[in-house]
């Protein structure tokens, strides 16, 4: 078989990327044949050098309009001009004409940022299957996109959202039932059965927030403010933030504002997830939007509850009260209330800890990737 998979993600490498990435390992080691455009690409990528030596073709989209358009694009209305989006769906269309792929995987880092590849494909009679991994309710597409994502959604073969929230928000936001669309957990970082000691006691209380440090959607400024309320500054209580990205300056400015120094640290992007969970006790995550996020899995894998908004779908994973605390939202009351109560039953966290990896394991299936080419494989065949 012959796949082609597009990705929309608007970084050189997202987490919403590791699903595609193990699903075309999965399928090249198989046999078949995987070629990989993506809309922002930098080959030097370890991920990107890993699909290339197991065998997959990965490309990277034109980033530039070219000269001849930027010059016509001067003395065009908005409405009219040429856009690297528009240079890249027709390079997508040429590439699909010329490889007439078995199935096209459109993947993308929300659940509108790729409709218009995925409206290419639907006009040019290529079959094709949608990823979501993202939906936020503040986020309705545009109504261009919106009316493409109307033919395009039910257009494809099969939609894949990897949490309940963001499958019903789609339909919410298409006005649509998508009659051939399920759920589909992402992969992550550690063991299945990957629960770890707990960490030796010591006088401080370590938490680790792992996640991009973009706050639209990970909310780090939240946490930061709750961590500034008079009655955390008097407990022993470190936060780690786990991750990049470009509001980490600001976060790093707001902190200093606030008088947060010796009591959180950044700590970067580390490539051993697991060595965070020996050393940390608990996650929180301040998300204002979420789908399903890889932290929470990979924590509660490990044996550590989580205080966590109730963002996407993490509350279709954390068991408010009993595999951790949820926050109603990503706000300063909300996320203080969470862990207050979180704080008060300190005592119980390694067991709390215990129930959260059983859980996660009965959940969530030990090779997502590899079930989600098994997926693409049938949808494939049938196409």
């Amino acid at each position: 078989m012959r796949f082609v998979i597009i990705s929309s993600c608007m970084h050189p490498w997202g987490g919403s990327e590791e699903l595609w990435a193990e699903a075309a390992l999965c399928l090249q080691q198989a046999g078949h044949q995987v070629s990989v455009l993506k809309t922002v690409f930098e080959a030097q990528h370890p991920r990107v050098r890993q699909l290339r030596a197991a065998g997959c073709a990965v490309e990277g989209l034109n980033q530039h309009s070219g000269f001849a358009r930027r010059v016509a694009n001067r003395a065009l209305p908005a409405r009219w001009q040429w856009t690297l989006l528009d240079s890249q769906v027709a390079e997508v269309g040429q590439h699909l004409r010329q490889a007439q792929p078995d199935l096209v995987v459109v993947a993308q880092g929300s659940n509108f940022d790729g409709i218009l590849f995925a409206d290419a494909c639907r006009r040019g009679n290529h079959p094709f299957v949608l990823i979501a991994q993202k939906a936020a309710e503040i986020f309705f597409p545009p109504v261009q996109q919106r009316a493409a994502a109307r033919l395009a959604y039910p257009a494809a073969r099969h939609c894949y959202f990897v949490s309940r929230h963001n499958l019903a928000l789609t339909q919410y936001q298409l006005g649509l039932a998508l009659d051939r669309a399920s759920v589909v957990p992402n992969p992550f970082n550690v063991p299945h059965a990957g629960e770890l000691p707990w960490p030796a006691p010591g006088a401080v209380v370590r938490l680790a927030c792992v996640a991009r440090l973009e706050v639209l959607d990970k909310g780090q400024d939240v946490l930061l403010q709750v961590l500034a309320l008079p009655k955390w500054r008097q407990r022993p209580l470190h936060v780690s933030f786990f991750g990049s990205g470009v509001d980490g300056p600001a976060l790093q400015d707001m902190a200093a504002l606030l008088g947060l120094a010796g009591r959180v640290t950044w700590a970067g992007q580390v490539p051993d997830i697991a060595a965070v969970w020996a050393s940390h006790h608990a996650l929180v995550l301040s998300s204002r939007f979420e789908g399903l996020p890889l932290a929470l899995i990979e924590a509660m894998l490990c044996g550590r509850p989580a205080v966590a908004t109730a963002a996407g779908g993490t509350a279709e994973l954390l068991i408010d009260n009993e595999t951790g605390f949820l926050a109603g939202a990503a706000t300063v009351a909300a996320l203080d209330e969470a862990l207050e109560r979180a704080w008060a039953r300190q005592a119980e966290w390694p067991a709390l800890g215990q129930r959260a990896a059983a859980h996660a394991r009965a959940q969530v299936p030990a090779e997502p990737g590899r079930l989600l080419s098994q997926l693409l494989l049938h949808q494939a065949a049938t196409a």
